[in-house]
């Protein structure tokens, strides 16, 4: 992937966390970065402008910090706040963000901007929690076949630059059955097989990228589950913006949406080829 990664910066302790996560990655892969924090009209005319100003600095000398090496530029933009970062992540390698600024809920886990743009971006969104204290050395992809072909680039590029295993994971929910005399049969034969094909799509990837130690499992849960759970021995869950199961009109789908309430490490959710949709 080309392009620098972008942070929105809104003073937040998820913000300084992905700010953090930012200037690590764009060390890591040799990328700038771009910290912005957008400073809306009610803002300016409550006279904020220069904490804004100041907060956005502070980002930009931790980032500078930690990662001494990489070109970090900064800019404040007028908004609105979802359609400015928008723009920001067309043309950008990815955009990283807080999982929640200090306009949300406390009760909250993810807010609604990092929600909008998770489903609008063009570019890959990475969404933080919190700094990482534990380094487990494990990338988690959901992949559900060849919509998720994105994501699995994403991760396999993730695993390189962080000299980590990548864990292939595919989960299959079982149907729903109307006969008990039956259901064990089904199920048993239906994961058998789903397993069996799920595993021969990882092959190509792991004889095309022998650099990097490529795992698989194959699971009978429901994929937010599965991620969920997989998301406590890893340090970033990759899955793409919408799989399989989605509808054509749904800019991210329910497994991207519940991950991203439930995991526990960052998550990156990736749009297809083209981005979610053209940056407005």
């Amino acid at each position: 992937m080309a392009g620098r990664i972008v942070a929105g910066v809104d003073g937040s302790p998820p913000s300084m966390a992905a700010v953090e996560w930012a200037a690590a990655d764009a060390r890591r892969r040799s990328l700038e970065l771009r910290l912005v924090h957008v400073c809306e009209q009610w803002a300016r005319d409550a006279g904020t402008a220069e904490y804004c100003a100041g907060m956005l600095e502070s980002a930009a000398d931790r980032a500078r910090g930690l990662a001494p090496e990489v070109e970090v530029g900064t800019e404040i933009l007028a908004g609105p706040v979802v359609d400015d970062l928008v723009m920001e992540s067309a043309g950008a390698d990815s955009l990283v963000l807080g999982s929640r600024g200090l306009g949300g809920f406390a009760g909250m886990v993810l807010g609604s901007t990092s929600l909008a743009l998770a489903g609008h971006a063009a570019s890959p969104v990475v969404v933080v929690r919190e700094a990482a204290t534990v380094r487990h050395g494990r990338i988690v992809v959901g992949y559900d076949g060849g919509r998720s072909r994105a994501a699995m680039e994403y991760a396999l590029a993730q695993a390189r630059a962080q000299d980590a295993e990548l864990l292939v994971l595919y989960a299959w929910r079982p149907p729903i059955l109307s006969s008990y005399a039956t259901a064990y049969r089904v199920l048993s034969e239906g994961f058998e097989q789903e397993a069996r094909e799920a595993a021969e799509q990882v092959v190509p990837w792991r004889e095309g990228n022998p650099d990097v130690r490529i795992l698989d499992d194959q699971v009978c849960d429901h994929p937010v589950a599965a991620l969920r759970n997989a998301s406590s021995t890893a340090d970033l869950v990759v899955v793409g913006s919408r799989g399989l199961g989605g509808f054509t009109t749904t800019m991210l789908g329910s497994v991207s949406h519940g991950v991203l309430h439930h995991a526990v490490c960052p998550v990156a959710v990736v749009p297809p080829p083209g981005g979610a949709h053209e940056a407005r």
